[in-house]
């Protein structure tokens, strides 16, 4: 397989990402996807995809979970709504991931991903111990399906990603770096965190951002690739330097506004070509 496939975040009827038919046209070889709503998972549904994708080629590089309720509006709504953190829905959740799993196998696919949530800094908070356990029950289910789990970054910094990793002893555990994510949130400059997190990188989102005036507090700017601060030739020399050749997935989820959307992505395209020209 040609290293650094540029390819994009895709959705059906989840309202994320670029629609799967726009993704095909686009002539790109490999999709992330967005999981389809409940009701939608099952093998009808799977087969409806894969016929949808197969004139074109397209390998599916991961299925990302999402959760009904999920708020990315501010960081506190983050810290509320997002992922399997918040205790009342956990359990709901995590079941909701075991059956993402399930879909991902019908389609193919052997990575699994999703935003785990805001895991606390404090390694002996009875709440840390929780998550660490039940992304063990996450990963132990994903690994009966022959599958990875990556948690994607945003809410921690590279070191406490590690840490978090490594406490739980799970090796089908690995890293979705998404470096605008780390300015979004305030999390750390992301050329450093690349470094800092290494082989544990097995996927990424190209994705760009400017930071806050006040880092953390406030949320940073999205923007069209290469017009944030996240440097996408510095970014992509070190992974290189890491020894990453996976996917590059270009993310862009502003649906409400599909024109656009479409002209960011192909510009975002274009970018990712003319970098790997240079540095391949």
């Amino acid at each position: 397989m040609e290293n650094w496939q540029i390819g994009v975040f895709t959705s059906v009827g989840a309202g994320l990402g670029l629609d799967l038919d726009l993704a095909g046209a686009m002539g790109l070889p490999t999709i992330q996807l967005h999981a389809p709503p409940l009701g939608q998972r099952d093998q009808a549904s799977a087969d409806k995809i894969l016929a949808t994708l197969a004139p074109y080629g397209i390998s599916i590089t991961a299925v990302f979970g999402g959760f009904e309720g999920e708020s990315y509006e501010t960081i506190p709504a983050v810290v509320e709504t997002v992922g399997l953190m918040p205790e009342e829905t956990r359990q709901k959740r995590l079941q909701e991931m075991f059956e993402i799993s399930d879909f991902a196998k019908m389609i193919g696919c052997d990575v699994v991903a999703l935003h785990l949530g805001f895991v606390p800094h404090d390694t002996t908070d009875p709440a840390y111990q929780d998550i660490v356990a039940v992304t063990q029950q996450l990963c132990q289910h994903a690994a009966g399906n022959g599958q990875a789990v990556h948690l994607e970054t945003g809410q921690e910094t590279a070191e406490g990603l590690v840490t978090f990793i490594s406490d739980t002893k799970c090796d089908n555990l690995f890293v979705n770096f998404d470096p605008a994510n780390m300015i979004l949130y305030g999390a750390g400059e992301p050329i450093e965190a690349v470094e800092k997190i290494g082989k544990l990188i097995k996927s990424v989102h190209c994705k760009d951002a400017k930071w806050a005036g006040k880092p953390g507090e406030e949320w940073g700017e999205e923007t069209k690739l290469g017009d944030g601060d996240v440097g996408m030739k510095a970014f992509l020399q070190t992974l290189q330097k890491i020894g990453y050749t996976g996917p590059l997935t270009i993310e862009r989820e502003i649906p409400q506004t599909p024109e656009k959307q479409q002209a960011e992505i192909g510009h975002a395209v274009d970018l990712l070509k003319q970098l790997k020209e240079d540095l391949l």
